[in-house]
């Protein structure tokens, strides 16, 4: 994927995989609750690749969270 923000994505993919963690769920059982595979989150949480994630997958991955979307995009 050519993107103009590689940074942006390796950050929002860090912390999908942070608020996963912190909410003890493993990947299977993420990527089950919001109706993607598990090589797809893979992809997502991982800084060797840059996935993009449509809006309603972010907003179902905010909502199983628990935590709103703008966690996921907010800059630190």
């Amino acid at each position: 994927m050519r993107t103009d923000y590689p940074e942006k994505y390796k950050v929002m993919g860090l912390k999908i995989a942070y608020y996963r963690k912190m909410a003890g769920f493993t990947q299977e059982v993420f990527a089950e609750k919001i109706g993607r595979s598990v090589n797809f989150l893979a992809q997502v949480e991982g800084t060797g690749t840059i996935r993009g994630v449509s809006l309603e997958t972010l907003f179902k991955m905010a909502d199983v969270l628990g935590i709103p979307a703008s966690k996921l995009l907010e800059d630190d």
